[in-house]
């Protein structure tokens, strides 16, 4: 079972669907329409209720999908993978043993990734800062879950950081991950109960040129060294999130140090049972409008 958050070009109000193959079936509309389904106390059982007095069925190609959120916050997990810590200590030689030290430790690296005005959805531009210059994006399974600290589904998420500020200084990270269009979520939430198995899930992020691949990889759920309750645990402690929170459990994949992120590149992120997340590439200062 997938919901997705959608409008259309007729009527911009905020609206969640089924969705089954290529088309969306619309069961709720309004501002906080999708958290009045992610926070019910049984999902799939609301979700059924409201599809017994659905609108009819829309082709998926004829409306705009939205990143699946209202007003939670986003959250990052950090050095999760392997991979991820031999970035980090890569990218800053000062803090190579904290990055070390972290993925060993009984406590994670959590941190605010992105409020929802910083978030953006399938086919929206993720943005480079002006000011970096090796920029990379970082594909996640993100974590979807409920004001009473419940596991409600999963969504692929886009933490897009920019590694020479983060090297530069460790202290630098907030720069780093948390700017307008750093994080893009979707394109939909698969319920807990209905995503494969970490064993049977893999992550695959593309990232094209001029129409062209110019770097790919992949990686398996298996290969993270933290398990999902244990990360909403700890961001649990001392944390309340009456809105819910998305939680990007950090990735496995991570482009060679020469590589960066540039405008008009388009970056392909896909996680089975979930979906695949399109957005193309911008740099410069956001717009004020």
């Amino acid at each position: 079972m997938r919901l997705v958050k959608f409008s259309t070009t007729s009527d911009p109000t905020p609206r969640v669907g089924l969705l089954e193959m290529e088309q969306v079936i619309p069961i709720a509309s309004g501002p906080d329409c999708l958290s009045a389904i992610l926070h019910a106390d049984n999902v799939p059982h609301k979700i059924h209720q409201l599809l017994a007095a659905a609108d009819p069925a829309v082709e998926l190609a004829s409306i705009q999908l939205q990143a699946p959120l209202d007003k939670q916050e986003v959250w990052g997990a950090g050095v999760t993978y392997e991979r991820s810590k031999q970035a980090r200590q890569e990218e800053s030689e000062a803090g190579a043993s904290f990055y070390d030290q972290v993925y060993r430790a009984a406590r994670p690296e959590l941190f605010l990734k992105a409020t929802p005005s910083r978030v953006v959805g399938p086919g929206q531009a993720i943005r480079v800062r002006a000011d970096s210059r090796w920029c990379v994006p970082e594909p996640e399974l993100a974590l979807v879950i409920s004001p009473g600290l419940g596991l409600v589904g999963f969504t692929i998420g886009n933490d897009v950081s920019a590694r020479d500020i983060e090297g530069e200084n460790p202290l630098y990270l907030p720069q780093a991950k948390v700017y307008d269009a750093c994080c893009a979520l979707g394109p939909a939430i698969t319920l807990a109960t209905a995503m494969p198995s970490r064993a049977e899930t893999t992550i695959h992020l593309e990232i094209q040129r001029n129409s062209r691949t110019i770097w790919q990889g992949s990686t398996s759920l298996v290969r993270m060294v933290r398990e999902f309750d244990e990360l909403i645990g700890w961001l649990a402690r001392d944390n309340r999130f009456p809105d819910g929170v998305i939680l990007l459990t950090g990735t496995g994949i991570v482009p060679p140090d020469e590589f960066t992120l540039a405008p008009e590149d388009l970056v392909r992120i896909a996680i089975d049972g979930i979906g695949v997340l399109v957005n193309p590439v911008v740099q410069g200062e956001p717009s004020r409008a």
